[in-house]
């Protein structure tokens, strides 16, 4: 099986080798054409959340809770009402030995963290 170009028309060729008549087909026109593919999601908001409508392009601040494809947005408070979930606060300490100068420290922390505050030294 093979194409050929015979006067200006694609030709497939497919020869059985037997004694019967070959037979050519024409080619079929390849159409060229595009997709486009746009995918929006949907989230309700629910609880405390629901109570007031945010206005156009105000922040809305919440816990987003995924269902099968539902999207739901919840007050972390009111996460343990609607699901079997908990919540704890974890508080951490890290201590790491430094010994350059402290401005320039404080310095690359506020670049790294939104707020940065200095304690007094504590006597221990």
């Amino acid at each position: 099986m093979f194409m050929d170009d015979i006067a200006g028309v694609r030709v497939l060729y497919t020869g059985d080798y037997s004694r019967e008549e070959d037979c050519h087909l024409c080619a079929a026109e390849i159409l060229q054409f595009s997709l486009y593919f746009s995918s929006t999601k949907m989230a309700k908001t629910i609880t405390r959340l629901a109570e007031k409508t945010p206005e156009v392009g105000e922040t809305v601040s919440g816990f987003l809770v995924k269902k099968v494809f539902t999207y739901q947005i919840m007050a972390l408070d009111d996460l343990h009402v609607f699901s079997q979930l908990s919540t704890e606060n974890i508080s951490q300490r890290i201590t790491i030995a430094y010994s350059g100068a402290f401005g320039v420290l404080k310095h690359r922390l506020k670049q790294i963290f939104e707020s940065v505050e200095s304690l007094p030294d504590e006597e221990s």
